[in-house]
């Protein structure tokens, strides 16, 4: 690779950036990185109807907390700025009357109400209506007026759009380093609008323009964009520009069944589409961030969907993904969204951070409750529990008896509680009082010798033991709690068991 390697996100500002764009976004990201290139983000926000205040400040800060910002972006080394198309506008008009002049597009006047009625006629006579070299000399367009006539409809302010003039009957194969060589017909392509009488250029015009100017090496997008690569190809002929390498992505499809990945599907089966929360006047629709995800998590989750490096390696921090990129491992059919493996990864990012960071993450929640202990304690049930969580907000439930004495106990455990069992429980107070290291393994140590010495089976004790600390037969190794809630509690759940049990 000769040239130096630029590639882009180029995303609409029209609402929260989709977990598919996040992906899109990754990919470039991790090519540029893997090939000592630049990385830059281009907003592509040429629709003023659909434009949505704060979408680009979303797009934004989501690239960011997920660790993958551009190197080139609005405000922050702006090489080829500006980096809003809205703000290029002024470039566009240049471009569409070089097309004109060149032949390879035409002016169109033709009103919605015309095309409407001819699109009728067309199909009453059981054709399907394609605006292109079929009816173009048809219909109301500068190919059949003359230039005079062409400049005085212009002069006069009459609506108009530029559209492309498709070549007729010429077979396009093109290359796509996902998916090899790809064949198009031109005489089936439609006759695309490129630039409209407002003085705002299409999505196809405004993005080639901009990639061209930017120095764009490779065009890395969504498959969705696969049908426009012959357009956008044949608008580099028609500049006599070269054009940059294509590589369309594969959709990520639903978890059940065909079909792209929609927010709907994330709101039916409770996981989140969108990297971070969206605010609107309908609702508040969840992101990865404040659902709990881990940013490290979310970038290996969505690098596998669609690509490995050819192993069975499933954990990858960002550098080693960025080593182990390859354009050429990325497959071509979609890939199915798995909530369940989603949260997988996360489970594995949340048990290799440090116990300290999780219990930072864990306050909160345990200030909300109005309970005051230490960061040392917090950070000692951490590390108890997080090998069975997948997100801190697990927490709480697998740890409240940690903090509170269970007022309740599992009915279905308390059966555990035979006739002799007061008894034993109160002998067991006698053992605990006694023990003045206590220290986990020094309390089980003294606790299995007393019922080795009195042949007590472990099952009669430790059963009951930890239904009077934790009200249930659950949670981490009996003797970790009796550590952390102390001597002095520990005896006084034992002690309250007795009584209510």
């Amino acid at each position: 690779m000769s040239n130096p390697i630029r590639v882009r996100f180029a995303p609409s500002p029209t609402g929260p950036l989709h977990i598919g764009g996040v992906r899109t976004a990754l990919f470039n990201y991790l090519f540029a990185k893997k090939n000592g290139g630049t990385f830059y983000l281009r907003i592509e926000d040429t629709d003023q109807n659909r434009f949505v205040p704060g979408a680009e400040a979303y797009i934004l800060e989501a690239l960011e907390w997920l660790g993958i910002a551009p190197d080139e972006t609005i405000g922050k080394n702006e090489k080829f700025g500006p980096y809003r198309q809205s703000e290029r506008k002024h470039l566009y008009q240049e471009y569409a009357d070089q097309l004109i002049h060149s032949g390879w597009a035409y002016y169109a006047f033709d009103t919605p109400e015309a095309l409407d009625a001819y699109r009728k006629s067309e199909e009453e006579q059981g054709k399907t209506f394609i605006y292109n070299h079929t009816n173009r000399e048809k219909l109301d367009t500068s190919l059949v007026l003359s230039p005079s006539a062409t400049a005085q409809r212009i002069a006069n302010r009459e609506h108009y759009v530029i559209r492309f003039k498709t070549p007729v009957d010429e077979t396009l194969h093109l290359q796509d380093i996902i998916r090899g060589d790809v064949k198009f017909e031109t005489g089936l392509l439609d006759d695309k609008v490129l630039f409209k009488s407002d003085g705002m250029p299409t999505y196809h015009l405004a993005n080639i323009v901009d990639d061209h100017l930017m120095e764009t090496s490779h065009v890395i997008r969504g498959e969705e964009w696969l049908p426009s690569m012959p357009l956008h190809v044949m608008l580099y002929r028609a500049f006599g520009w070269d054009a940059p390498q294509f590589a369309h992505l594969p959709l990520i499809l639903k978890p059940v069944g065909n079909g792209k990945l929609s927010k709907r599907d994330g709101d039916k089966l409770g996981f989140p589409v969108f990297p971070l929360e969206w605010k609107t006047e309908d609702g508040i629709s969840s992101g990865y961030r404040e659902k709990g995800f881990f940013p490290e998590a979310v970038i290996n989750f969505l690098a596998l969907l669609g690509w490995n490096d050819g192993t069975d390696k499933e954990l990858f921090s960002l550098e080693e993904l960025v080593e182990a990129f390859d354009l050429n491992r990325v497959h071509k059919a979609g890939a199915k969204f798995d909530p369940e493996k989603n949260k997988w990864f996360n489970h594995q990012y949340l048990i290799k951070q440090k116990d300290a960071d999780l219990a930072n993450d864990f306050s909160p929640f345990l200030k909300e409750k109005g309970i005051a202990v230490s960061n040392e304690v917090i950070t000692k049930v951490v590390s108890l529990i997080k090998e069975r969580a997948h997100f801190v907000s697990e927490f709480w439930d697998l740890s409240d008896f940690f903090f509170v004495a269970p007022t309740t106990y599992d009915a279905k455990a308390s059966k555990n509680w035979k006739e002799e069992t007061p008894t034993l429980m109160q002998e067991l107070i006698s053992v605990v009082e006694e023990i003045t290291d206590f220290t986990s393994a020094n309390i089980e140590t003294i606790v299995k010798d007393w019922m080795t010495k009195n042949e007590i089976g472990m099952g009669k004790v430790m059963q009951p033991f930890r239904l009077s600390l934790v009200g249930a037969l659950k949670g981490p190794h009996l003797f970790d709690i009796v550590e952390v809630i102390g001597k002095d509690e520990t005896i006084k759940r034992i002690q309250k068991a007795i009584e209510t049990l």
